[in-house]
């Protein structure tokens, strides 16, 4: 498979290295699996590109000359790494082997994927995942580029053409504030409620052109972050609160209350590369999160999702920048 090594070819590389194993022609060409004459003819046509003999050939003692010696170790490692790349491809091919990297909104709990990674580890057991989080706009770079097989993401405002999206929920955003807050109580939230608090929200906060402007009207949002776990650990220190996903990994101190009507919603789609072939993970990946039930996340239950240490630990989850 590897064709021409320099001006080499790779089988004279392979006749040599079998040889110098050896020490015998007749043995070596019984382990390339070629006749006698065509080893000695490619050790020959090898040792003609390098301009030097690299076997000394005597009727009871061959051994190599000090050339042989010195590029024995690197046609060592051409072989080896020949063997290497061929043991993957028949590892990927039979679907021994398969990497899935998936990036994630920072909106998005990993817990989401739990079951459909599940299900894409039983059909490949030898499966690698990658989470990878990173905003919207970076991770639709990272598609494009390869850098990731398939993102999961909320409402798009631009999507590029070469992006094949499915929606699989809708879920509503829930306000996500400390027990001890004075709203904490309630069963859901009017606008007259969220107007008597601070909505804390960053400079990119998805949340402002979906909010009522009724809710928005006299609502204080003098603290800000460019981080959504920063805006919870700061509506945990009392600052005031966050409206979020209902599906938003959430500190533990923090809990949630519906806003009455819910008249704040996005979709959370699925995203891949149009047209690209769908290795085996990927493709056992997207079939599962298509034929998934998601009726649970559009159910509403006002329960977000408590992301502990242990468990982002355990899913992995690699932060990109944006």
């Amino acid at each position: 498979m590897w064709g021409i090594v320099g001006q080499m070819e790779f089988h004279q590389v392979r006749y040599f290295v079998s040889l110098a194993k050896t020490l015998n022609f007749t043995r070596a060409a019984e382990e390339c699996a070629v006749s006698q004459p065509a080893l000695t003819k490619g050790v020959q046509k090898l040792e003609q590109e390098l301009g030097s003999p690299l076997i000394y050939r005597e009727r009871q003692l061959t051994h190599l000359t000090d050339l042989g010696k010195e590029v024995l170790p690197m046609f060592e490692a051409i072989v080896a790494a020949e063997s290497a790349v061929q043991n993957r491809a028949r590892e990927y091919k039979g679907s021994e082997f398969a990497s899935l990297k998936v990036g994630l909104v920072p909106s998005i709990s990993a817990s989401l994927l739990v079951g459909p990674l599940h299900g894409v580890s039983k059909q490949l057991p030898s499966v690698r995942v990658e989470l990878i989080e990173a905003r919207c706009e970076r991770l639709l770079e990272m598609l494009l580029s390869g850098e990731v097989h398939a993102a999961m993401v909320g409402d798009l405002e631009v999507k590029p053409s070469r992006i094949d999206e499915w929606i699989l929920f809708e879920e509503r955003y829930v306000a996500v504030l400390p027990a001890t807050h004075h709203l904490a109580d309630k069963q859901a939230l009017t606008s007259a409620d969220l107007q008597t608090t601070t909505i804390l929200c960053g400079p990119d906060c998805d949340t402002a052109h979906k909010t009522p402007r009724a809710m928005r009207e006299r609502a204080p949002s003098s603290h800000r972050s460019e981080q959504e776990s920063h805006l919870q650990h700061m509506a945990a220190a009392g600052f005031g609160i966050v409206l979020a996903p209902e599906h938003m990994p959430r500190v533990a101190p923090l809990v949630s209350v519906p806003l009455e009507k819910d008249p704040i919603t996005r979709q959370v789609r699925l995203l891949v590369v149009q047209g690209r072939q769908y290795s085996p993970a990927l493709d056992a990946f997207v079939k599962i999160m298509r034929m998934r039930d998601w009726t649970f996340a559009n159910a509403g239950k006002g329960q977000m999702h408590i992301l502990t240490e242990l468990e982002s630990f355990d899913y992995g989850v690699k932060q990109h920048a944006t």
